[in-house]
């Protein structure tokens, strides 16, 4: 499947020096998370889908470290930083085992059909 980002050799390198430094300690902080645990939902307050997914998550079992940045009107930066490190568009952003699940629709659909709890499950020590 084609990708919809622009390919980094038609960045100029004052530009892409400039995304790469935007915010780089929050993606920084997402990154080590995503790394070191199995589970990782990254949010914001006041968005419904995030609490939507934390109750699945809870309901199903599943521990999870949650990461919050902000408001609709707060922190929209460190935010946008994390789109642009993803490329996923929307929050909550959920991470299984390193991999980006998706948002909210697709995490519910992985606890559903048991798909996640598998996936953590698989390899595990």
């Amino acid at each position: 499947m084609p990708s919809h980002r622009l390919d980094e050799k038609s960045v100029a390198h004052a530009a892409l020096s400039a995304m790469q430094s935007f915010h780089a300690a929050v993606v920084h902080d997402v990154q080590e998370s995503v790394r070191l645990d199995r589970v990782v939902v990254v949010g914001m307050a006041q968005n419904p889908h995030v609490p939507r997914v934390r109750k699945a998550l809870d309901g199903a079992g599943v521990k999870y470290t949650y990461l919050e940045y902000g408001s609709y009107l707060s922190k929209w930066k460190e935010r946008l930083a994390i789109k642009l490190w993803s490329g996923w568009p929307t929050f909550p952003q959920v991470f299984l085992k390193g991999v980006l699940l998706g948002g909210e629709a697709l995490t519910l659909a992985a606890i559903e059909d048991g798909s996640l709890k598998r996936t953590i499950a698989a390899g595990a020590s």
